[in-house]
């Protein structure tokens, strides 16, 4: 959009991009590589479930401890990582995977009744951890 104070769009764009953020969102994301947005995507995942185990690092983590939501998150983490793993390389995989297994050994450490083995959160898609 041009307007007659600037012919070449807003300030800050470059000139002939037009300015619009979606075009502009778009070529950022077209420039990332697959296994580096599902390696974002399970990152933000494994940290939500970390805060969720109480593994944050803080002071009021027992505030934060919320085993329900935890479940949830690592059993779409689990999802991801069983479904991505043959896409996304040995490297990101394993790191994936150990993840994945730290964070089931974590969540089955602050249940006061772990699920049996093979039960946990993801254990249906990767197997029993213990």
């Amino acid at each position: 959009m041009q307007s007659d104070s600037f012919p070449d769009g807003p300030p800050g764009d470059l000139p002939g991009e037009g300015g619009d953020p979606a075009d502009t969102a778009v070529r950022d994301i077209a420039d990332v590589p697959s296994a580096q947005i599902i390696t974002t995507a399970a990152v933000h995942l494994m940290s939500a479930a970390a805060v969720k185990c109480g593994l944050a690092e803080d002071a009021d983590t027992e505030a934060h401890l919320d085993l329900a939501e935890a479940r949830i998150l690592i059993n779409a983490l689990a999802g991801l990582v069983t479904a991505a793993a043959p896409d996304v390389g040995g490297t990101h995989a394993r790191a994936l995977r150990d993840g994945l297994r730290t964070l089931q050994l974590a969540f089955r450490e602050a249940s006061t009744h772990p699920d049996p083995p093979g039960k946990g959160p993801g254990e249906r898609l990767t197997g029993s951890v213990v």
